[in-house]
C-alpha cells in the first residue's frame, strides 16, 4: 500500500500546475541534449574524414612529386634526347624561367 500512496502523490505532483511545467521542461532538455550530441558526432566524422582526404592528398602530392623528380632527371633527360636526337644547345639558346615552387 506504500507503494500506491507514493504513485498517487507522484502522478498528482506530474499533472499539477507546478509539476507538469517542470516536466516538460525536463523533457525539452534531454531531447535537446541528444540531438546536440548527436551532431557533435556527426561533426566529429566529418572531420576525420576530411583529415584522411587531407592525408591521402599530401600522400598523392609526394608521390607525383617523386614522379616529377624521376622524369627530370638527368639520366631521363639525356635518354629522351638520345631518342629524339637532340643536341646541346649553344649559349643564345638557353633560357631561364625560375621555378614557381621555390
Amino acid at each position: 500500500m506504500p507503494q500506491n500512496t507514493f504513485g498517487r502523490k507522484l502522478k498528482g505532483f506530474i499533472f499539477s500546475s507546478q509539476g507538469f511545467p517542470l516536466l516538460l521542461m525536463f523533457s525539452v532538455i534531454s531531447v535537446l541534449f541528444v540531438l546536440f550530441r548527436m551532431k557533435s558526432v556527426e561533426l566529429d566524422y566529418k572531420i576525420t574524414e576530411v583529415n584522411k582526404e587531407i592525408s591521402r592528398a599530401r600522400l598523392e602530392q609526394k608521390e607525383l612529386g617523386a614522379k616529377k623528380a624521376g622524369l627530370l632527371s638527368v639520366n631521363n633527360l639525356r635518354k629522351l634526347a638520345k631518342r629524339y636526337k637532340l643536341k646541346q644547345p649553344i649559349q643564345g639558346q638557353i633560357i631561364v624561367i625560375p621555378d614557381k615552387e621555390k
